[in-house]
């Protein structure tokens, strides 16, 4: 595909938003990027948990904020690949401790922007200390 760089500028913003919000607990910055339509979506633990934004929102507004513990950031972008000039999937990984994730973020470009309209995720928790 010719011409990527812009889109994938674009969506590495997005994506440090993304990132920023996570770290804040802040769904000021998640709402700028999620799309209101987007799902969140996990299946490492029983039940599979497949909820819209209007029900993740409130789970990230009670969490304690890593970056108010002083909690080390780390997130990562992985890879971007377009599908098209309106479609993208992006592998990130961050972490809220005690778990470590792994997102496969699917963004499309709608109203002039970039936004995610899934997350779907796997994490790990953390070894308990012996």
């Amino acid at each position: 595909m010719t011409g990527t760089a812009e889109p994938i500028s674009a969506i590495s913003d997005v994506l440090a938003t993304y990132f920023d919000g996570l770290y804040r607990s802040d769904t000021t910055l998640l709402r700028q990027v999620f799309h209101p339509a987007a799902r969140y979506v996990t299946a490492t633990a029983e039940p599979m948990i497949v909820w819209s934004m209007e029900e993740y929102f409130p789970v990230v507004d009670a969490r304690p904020a890593p970056a108010d513990a002083g909690a080390e950031r780390r997130d990562r972008i992985v890879s971007i690949e377009l599908a098209g000039p309106t479609t993208a999937v992006a592998r990130v990984e961050c972490r809220i401790a005690p778990r470590s994730f792994t997102d496969v973020l699917t963004l499309v470009r709608t109203d002039g922007r970039w936004q995610i309209i899934s997350k779907v995720f796997h994490y790990d928790l953390d070894e308990p200390e012996s």
